[in-house]
């Protein structure tokens, strides 16, 4: 297939509502292999006002949705505009993953807001976006998607796990890869953090200084879920019916419940860790969750390795600047293997701010 190379911005918004992520990335095929590196990068925190409004998006009616949809594909339309402009460097094209609303793939739908026209015609450069809804409509799970990246970019690494606002893993079992996701993280630690009062708890320090509770430890570790086998999703609609009631109904000090719930996360990755000695790469936001990493560690007989800042925090923006590369030339950028879709393809919308050429 040649060889080529692209300059693209990566866009992640996830489902710790922590901001928008923008990486400025290259990726290349020489005729043999993939490369990449990220050339700038940063998060634009969203306001208080965007954080309310994304996580209420779940409750509004349709209008309003598409309304939000519309206002937020704005926004970032006009970030991006805005760090090409600061970074002088431009792109081929942006690859948003947009933010996700539902992911209901047992139903045959997935939402990821973020209009793509509307960040063309407002950044001036080509989108591509809603990378999900093929897959679902192929009978997939839509997710997870990065394991592609984690295949062509980061295979050197026995697992790549990723601790956002979910934990999820991917590896290659024989000639396949396999990945899903594993249980809540931050969704859950940031949301026990804002409830007592801080952003969230930087470093695990809250976590550190309590005691897990058994009893709440054996309700969560008990959920139907982590029963189930792969290919399986999380989102936020099963998070607030099974999840959040038990930590509702908890009359737990902080402390405490940030010690359990942080111990369930780790006792989590740590089941599925047994028995491997590999090489774990370690990314998003829990990556700087010391308490959280010494106990996955203590948990498991992998090799947890923690990456330059950069990777860490900006990991999934390079990935899914990379499906953006693969949609644009035409290639699959799923894994039947990880979704359960009946084939792989190459999935994504593609808006272009202007016509190629006039009629």
């Amino acid at each position: 297939m040649g060889s080529w190379q692209h300059t693209v911005l990566g866009m992640m918004s996830g489902t710790s509502l922590d901001g928008l992520d923008l990486a400025m990335c290259r990726i290349g095929w020489d005729g043999a292999r993939w490369e990449a590196s990220i050339l700038a990068a940063e998060t634009v925190a969203y306001t208080d006002t965007w954080k309310k409004a994304l996580s209420g998006s779940m409750k509004l009616d349709g209008v309003h949705l598409a309304l939000l949809s519309v206002r937020l594909g704005h926004y970032m339309g006009t970030c991006a505009a805005d760090f090409i402009v600061r970074t002088g460097i431009r792109p081929d094209f942006l690859s948003s993953h947009g933010h996700t609303v539902f992911h209901r793939p047992e139903e045959g739908m997935t939402l990821q807001i973020g209009s793509g026209a509307h960040m063309a015609a407002v950044s001036g450069f080509p989108v591509v976006c809603d990378f999900r809804t093929l897959d679902v409509a192929l009978g997939g799970q839509g997710a997870p998607l990065v394991p592609v990246g984690d295949k062509l970019l980061f295979g050197h690494y026995d697992f790549c796990l990723n601790l956002g606002g979910i934990a999820n893993i991917s590896y290659e079992l024989g000639t396949e890869r396999q990945a899903f996701d594993i249980c809540p993280v931050n969704m859950a630690l940031d949301l026990i953090a804002r409830h007592f009062g801080r952003e969230y708890d930087e470093g695990g320090a809250m976590a550190a200084s309590g005691t897990p509770d058994p009893r709440l430890l054996d309700q969560l570790d008990q959920l139907s879920f982590y029963s189930m086998s792969p290919p399986k999703t999380l989102g936020r609609e099963w998070f607030d019916l099974h999840f959040l009631p038990l930590l509702q109904a908890s009359a737990l000090s902080g402390p405490d419940l940030m010690a359990t719930v942080s111990e369930h996360i780790a006792g989590q990755i740590g089941r599925v860790l047994d028995g491997w000695n590999g090489s774990v790469l370690v990314t998003g936001g829990g990556a700087w969750n010391t308490h959280l990493i010494q106990r996955i560690q203590a948990l498991s007989s992998a090799q947890v390795i923690i990456p330059d800042a950069q990777i860490v925090n900006f990991k999934e923006a390079l990935v899914f600047a990379l499906l953006g590369v693969l949609r644009w030339n035409l290639l699959a950028n799923t894994m039947d293997s990880v979704t359960g879709a009946s084939h792989a393809a190459s999935s994504g919308v593609v808006w272009m701010p202007a016509a190629a050429s006039k009629a």
